[in-house]
């Protein structure tokens, strides 16, 4: 039995039917180069009889030079009682200009009576007939049985007589569809193999994941002899979302020994999944297995320890085979194992015996106690073990800084801000105007570091945010700032606590500037290349 699964993609379609999911078609075009070059055999582009940014899309992305994958166009079976040559949505996917259709029909004779209101023959007719007429105008058509499981379980030889009907027509791929995701993996398995024993043609899997099932269904649907998987990346889709391929092609790939993609291509996984979270305007959980940031994170000491000896104590497999990376985190858990990884991954030279370090320990302990994270501020801490190693140069001294907070009735807000500080022996004053005290702040620090450090003007500020830590104490309550700062080539956080937000937005912002300088000769372009091959530098 042959171990090669084909992935076809639906994110362009059915995961932008999900909440909060839109692509322009710039976006669209942009998913379709990185999946191709993801080595995905199939990309549904959408629906190009339903609206404009459709047939744009079909009409731009023949000019894209792809690789790999084969672009689908999407539609339904005809409507009842019109011949296909007249049928408009079937028009629209041959005016696309694709050599491949994907079009769906019903399998539930409950949907046929209630959602089609037409007789059960009719339907036949309707699979058959839209398969027969895209085929004879010569594309490849997989054809998807719409709410088949659901269909099967309620009248098994109608479910069955309507794919029959399809591979009957010429039908090049059957997928069975699980719609509503509630089917278990019990009755995927069961139910694949039945029809597996009933049909020649090749068969598929398209679940949703209502049930949190849609991987663990896909899967079995492929166990099961399936051998097309359809869904998205990053589990995109409608309600619950479709099956999350970023956990279907590895865990087909590297736990099963299916073939899905080149291990070459399955190393840019985290690089596509973070890249389409991007696109989308989606924060990608940290948690999302394989490809989140936290998927190979150790924060508890006894881990940590562990697999300072082997990564296999706690990864379940080589984080790089997803492109993605082992992280340890520091906080009030750690133990000394995690100080020395990480001092060991920043190159720093660390005693793991010796006093410092334990006091090092002790006082990362008591800052996180007061409330500061730096498992989400890693330029914080380095900057902390550095200094703690000796090896942070003063690259600047803050001696002060002043705010002046102004509204009149019939003018904006306006901020200024005035730094004082010390570099290089000699003192420094400055002031600037932003839109906001934080932001005032930041373009003073800048501006009064910039001649003495011109590189600083590529570096600006990509996120900040504000947690409130005492909610009790209302407005005079202590807060967390992480500040986000990135340069042409590498992104880094920084923290900063206090009762006072500017305080605290303060403390982000100088560790911010004062990593960026010391980083500067730390920066190896030969490894920052190589990582971004890999997928591993998040943009």
């Amino acid at each position: 039995m042959s171990k090669a699964v084909t992935i076809f993609d639906t994110t362009l379609r059915d995961g932008t039917q999900g909440e909060g999911i839109s692509l322009s078609v710039e976006d669209k075009l942009k998913i379709t180069l990185k999946l191709d070059e993801m080595g995905v055999h199939y990309i549904e582009g959408g629906w190009p009889g339903s609206n404009n940014k459709d047939i744009e899309f079909f009409h731009r992305v023949k000019d894209l030079k792809l690789k790999h994958a084969k672009i689908t166009a999407f539609g339904s079976t005809r409507r009842k009682l019109t011949p296909p040559e007249e049928d408009a949505n079937l028009k629209a996917i041959l005016d696309a200009g694709v050599s491949c259709a994907t079009i769906f029909g019903k399998s539930w004779d409950f949907h046929v009576h209630k959602a089609l209101q037409t007789t059960l023959e009719e339907n036949l007719a309707m699979i058959y007939d839209s398969v027969r007429y895209l085929k004879d105008n010569g594309l490849e058509v997989i054809y998807d049985g719409e709410h088949f499981f659901d269909g099967y379980k309620n009248n098994p030889e109608y479910a069955l007589a309507t794919i029959k009907k399809a591979e009957e027509a010429g039908a090049d791929w059957i997928i069975l569809c699980d719609t509503n995701g509630g089917t278990l993996p019990h009755e995927i398995t069961d139910i694949v193999k039945d029809v597996k024993s009933k049909v020649n043609v090749q068969i598929g899997i398209h679940a949703h994941n209502d049930c949190e099932l849609g991987v663990a269904n896909s899967i079995a649907a492929v166990q099961a002899g399936a051998r097309q998987v359809q869904g998205t990346i990053n589990g995109f889709g409608e309600r619950c979302g479709n099956a999350n391929l970023c956990s279907v092609i590895p865990n087909l790939q590297l736990k099963l020994d299916y073939t899905c993609i080149s291990p070459e291509q399955l190393a840019t996984l985290t690089n596509v999944a973070r890249y389409v979270n991007e696109l989308a305007n989606v924060n990608m959980p940290v948690n999302q297995p394989f490809v989140g940031t936290a998927a190979f994170a150790h924060k508890g000491g006894i881990h940590v320890s562990a697999i300072l000896r082997h990564a296999k104590t706690y990864e379940h497999i080589t984080p790089e085979l997803v492109g993605n990376k082992q992280r340890v985190l520091v906080s009030e858990l750690a133990g000394q194992s995690n100080l020395v990884f990480k001092a060991q991954e920043l190159g720093i030279d660390f005693n793991a015996n010796n006093s410092e370090t334990k006091k090092i320990i002790q006082d990362i302990k008591d800052l996180e106690h007061q409330g500061y994270q730096f498992e989400g501020a890693d330029a914080s801490l380095e900057l902390l073990l550095r200094q703690a190693s000796g090896q942070v140069e003063s690259v600047f001294e803050v001696e002060s800084f002043k705010l002046l907070v102004a509204k009149t009735a019939d003018q904006p807000v306006v901020s200024e801000a005035i730094v004082k500080l010390k570099v290089h022996g000699e003192e420094v004053y400055m002031a600037a105007e932003g839109n906001g005290p934080v932001n005032a702040l930041d373009n003073a620090l800048r501006k009064a570091l910039l001649q003495y450090y011109p590189d600083i003007q590529d570096m600006h500020l990509s996120d900040y945010k504000v947690r409130v830590l005492d909610e009790k104490d209302a407005t005079a309550a202590k807060v967390r700032v992480l500040v986000e700062s990135t340069d042409f080539q590498n992104t880094w956080s920084t923290v900063g606590v206090s009762t006072n937000v500017i305080e605290a937005s303060w403390q982000a912002l100088v560790d911010s500037i004062r990593y960026s300088l010391i980083g500067k000769s730390r920066i190896d372009p030969a490894k920052d290349e190589q990582r971004e091959r890999l997928g591993l530098v998040n943009h």
